[in-house]
């Protein structure tokens, strides 16, 4: 199947019982047995719920993996990941990456002995400057959160071909209709579904995709020990929100292309960071490893004044002052304030999340709307 056949259509079967469409939203904890440990293939929902695998079906479908897991957020699917891990093995990561998966390394799974390197990934080989026999993941977030860098994955895993370790990919940003980790060689993809395969702000989720079945058997059981599953109410809107996926996407890579434009020729506007402009460092990386450059944008201000930053977001009003991204609404973010707040201020500055940077979420509205909201918040 082709991509847009495949967000409908991809690991999907009608109802067996009543022929239905669509799933069914399957609330129950558990399911009768014809005698004991005689059973249809569904024991307890915490193990599986029919909702929750045809969600599970269709995330490996899309992504090209061989198995896929949902999970209660985007940080219960990292949390599994980080549990395939021993203590004293070593995770190295891209320096700029979401302020929630940073606590999570740092504050949480620091003090189960597990060591963390971050590495500017903007050179690759710095990869293998830092490797040691004790490394056992390599973490991938391209574009990455809220600096839009990009990481060239297929060289990622030729670095790590061969040494037993295993490249994790946060896919959030871009989704499969984009780019397809798997494709590159990587061995698990991981998104907040929360955000565009979800797509309209309602949920909560997360999902890991694993490349081979054994590994994803690994996963599935630390899932099922750990207990950090998708209700299958959950499970039905994600799954209902990637059957319009290539639409959405399709529409936020316009969106956001004709917003970062209009950005870059505005007088107030420092720098805008999207890798479909041509002044994007890695706006080569990103027209061979990307199908679209997304939703997502970046900014900053000439003055690089907090302030100025911050009366633009209090003045918007198609965007949306808030947290979160990915949904068909747009919305607008201060990170050093908000969503990278937990990350502390000298390892922001360090990184180049400035006071006055701020990202934007563009969402599926005519553009014109957008750029016209825009132009009055800056006035």
């Amino acid at each position: 199947m082709n991509f847009n056949t495949k967000v409908i259509h991809g690991g999907q079967h009608h109802e067996s019982a009543t022929g239905s469409v669509n799933v069914p939203v399957f609330l129950t904890s558990t399911f009768a047995q014809k005698s004991p440990g005689v059973h249809s293939g569904y024991e307890y929902s915490r193990a599986a719920n029919p909702t929750r695998q045809a969600l599970e079906d269709s995330l490996a479908s899309i992504e090209n993996g061989a198995r896929g897991l949902a999970f209660g957020s985007g940080l219960a699917a990292i949390d599994c990941v980080l549990k395939l891990l021993n203590p004293g093995d070593e995770v190295i990561a891209v320096d700029d990456l979401y302020g929630g998966t940073y606590r999570m390394f740092t504050r949480l799974f620091e003090k189960y002995q597990l060591k963390f390197t971050f590495v500017n990934f903007d050179d690759v080989s710095k990869i293998a400057d830092v490797i040691t026999d004790k490394t056992k993941l390599i973490w991938v977030e391209t574009p990455t959160n809220p600096l839009m860098k990009l990481v060239d994955i297929k060289a990622v895993v030729d670095i790590a071909k061969g040494k037993d370790i295993l490249v994790a990919v946060d896919n959030t940003f871009a989704t499969p209709y984009i780019q397809r980790p798997i494709d590159l060689g990587a061995d698990i993809v991981m998104h907040s579904a929360t955000k565009y395969l979800g797509g309209h702000s309602d949920v909560i989720a997360g999902a890991l995709i694993a490349k081979d079945a054994e590994l994803g058997e690994k996963l599935h059981f630390i899932q099922f020990a750990s207990g950090g599953i998708l209700g299958p109410h959950d499970s039905y809107l994600v799954l209902r929100g990637i059957k319009t996926l290539a639409l959405r996407m399709q529409r936020h890579s316009d969106n956001g292309l004709a917003v970062a434009k209009y950005l870059e020729n505005h007088p107030a506007v420092d720098k805008v960071i999207y890798p479909g402009l041509e002044s994007h460092p890695q706006y080569e990386l990103a027209k061979s490893q990307m199908k679209e450059a997304g939703g997502m944008v970046s900014f900053t201000f000439k003055s690089g004044k907090k302030e100025d930053a911050i009366k633009f977001l209090e003045k918007v009003r198609v965007f949306t002052l808030a947290e979160s991204l990915g949904g068909v609404e747009s919305l607008a973010n201060h990170p050093a304030l908000m969503t990278h707040a937990s990350i502390p201020a000298e390892k922001r500055a360090e990184l180049g999340i400035t006071d006055d940077l701020v990202r934007l979420s563009v969402g599926i509205e005519d553009a014109e709307d957008l750029i016209a909201d825009l132009e009055k918040a800056f006035s």
